[in-house]
């Protein structure tokens, strides 16, 4: 892996699993459930061809007001999952933050129209700690966090990454975690088909033609086969509508689609080359 980014950073959107699943035993279904993704997530970053200097993640698990952004020289955790095991609780990720890269995301932001502040109490919530404990595990590369919006208006979330898609030139992987299929309530095999159809759809946005056809059908992914009922609030879309304004005009990849408790789950990268593209989707 290079040491220092000679290309553009990317931007990923990526499943980041179940709370704290892949550091337990898992008990909500097979054991193995979650193994396949772990083993993915522990081995991407090898294959993206290149090391970034900072990391800014968008969660799921955030939204405010305006979009924030977390400030602190050293970031604490927000353990924001309930009922596992003790355990899961005193897990760490003790990467350092980035404060000048947090005022300058709020700068982007604000001079795109679009209302930002710092952050200074809230830690990095399990959205962002743990994936990363598998994709860097040595914590060593500095983490911000971005929220969402309060509104999770897809457009505004689209213009957000635009305005901040510079920071991939100067080294920044920003990367949306979430999940591509999110109803609790819904899962398992009556749902199988329904979750693929969304599935495929997403597929056919994020990787579409041209940035502009992929920003028309993301903004309007209400309109997708079964989106409703795979997303009936959509938090866990709009860390990829971020991932995807960042993009630019690189066409979006799927670096990961499989299956999980008989869901079809999907990641997509923006802005690698087809050969780590390839290299990131194999097991």
């Amino acid at each position: 892996m290079n040491t220092a980014p000679t290309t553009a950073c990317p931007s990923l959107f990526i499943p980041h699993g179940g709370g704290p699943c892949f550091f337990m035993d898992w008990t909500w279904g097979p054991a193995d459930t979650w193994d396949s993704l772990e083993h993915w997530l522990r081995n991407v970053a090898q294959r993206l061809e290149i090391k970034p200097k900072a990391i800014l993640v968008i969660s799921a698990h955030w939204e405010a007001a305006e979009f924030a952004v977390t400030a602190q020289a050293s970031p604490p955790l927000l353990y924001d999952y309930h009922g596992f095991p003790a355990h899961t609780y005193q897990l760490t990720y003790p990467a350092l933050g980035a404060p000048k890269l947090a005022q300058k995301v709020v700068d982007l932001l604000s001079a795109a129209g679009l209302p930002a502040r710092l952050e200074h109490q809230r830690g990095l919530d399990h959205g962002v700690f743990i994936p990363l404990k598998l994709i860097y595990p040595q914590a060593d590369i500095p983490v911000i966090q971005l929220s969402l919006q309060h509104g999770l208006d897809p457009a505004i979330h689209l213009a957000a990454g635009q305005a901040i898609a510079s920071l991939r030139d100067e080294g920044v992987l920003i990367m949306g975690s979430g999940s591509s299929y999110h109803n609790m309530q819904s899962s398992g095999a009556a749902f199988s088909a329904a979750a693929l159809r969304f599935d495929t759809w997403l597929g056919d946005a994020a990787c579409a033609a041209t940035a502009e056809q992929r920003a028309q059908m993301l903004t309007h992914w209400l309109q997708a086969p079964e989106a409703r009922l795979s997303h009936p609030r959509e938090e866990h879309l709009l860390p990829l509508m971020v991932a995807a304004g960042a993009a630019g005009h690189a066409i979006g990849q799927r670096i990961y689609r499989e299956p999980i408790m008989e869901i079809m789950l999907s990641a997509y990268a923006f802005g690698i080359s087809a050969a780590a593209a390839d290299h990131c989707s194999q097991k």
